[in-house]
């Protein structure tokens, strides 16, 4: 099945492991809440069991530097493309609402973008995502 638009969640490639997945998780959920159209019907087995429905369309996880991912977050914003994003100074909260002050604190152009998502047209999607390679 050919998709008109693209999951595309970009990592900052000087993370942990554990920053990488943690980010990409918290970001997906943002793009979920905000199309949950892509959410396909849920799942069951062989032995009847139920599980959670999953996103019903492949998602793209990129990397790169702290300059690649400030670019990309602008281009998005200059497009009217609704991201959802990860600053650095987030990962010395504990909580939604400190999250949500810390970001308010900072400007979009600034290099400390550690994560980025969105779901675009895929013209529109690769445009924004230039720079970017596959994460490894």
């Amino acid at each position: 099945m050919q998709f008109e638009t693209k999951i595309v969640i970009a990592v900052r490639d000087d993370l942990e492991p554990w920053q990488e997945l943690n980010i990409t998780a918290f970001l997906m959920s943002g793009i979920v809440a905000e199309n949950q159209i892509i959410i396909g019907q849920g799942y069951t087995d062989a032995e009847g069991n139920d599980y959670s429905a999953i996103s019903g369309q492949p998602v793209i996880i990129l990397s790169g530097s702290s300059n690649v991912l400030r670019n990309m977050r602008m281009r998005a914003l200059n497009r009217e493309v609704k991201t959802a994003v990860y600053i650095e100074e987030m990962f010395e909260t504990a909580h939604n609402k400190a999250n949500r002050l810390v970001f308010s604190e900072h400007n979009p152009d600034e290099e400390n973008t550690v994560g980025v998502a969105y779901i675009a047209d895929k013209k529109i999607a690769d445009k924004i995502s230039k720079g970017a390679k596959l994460h490894k």
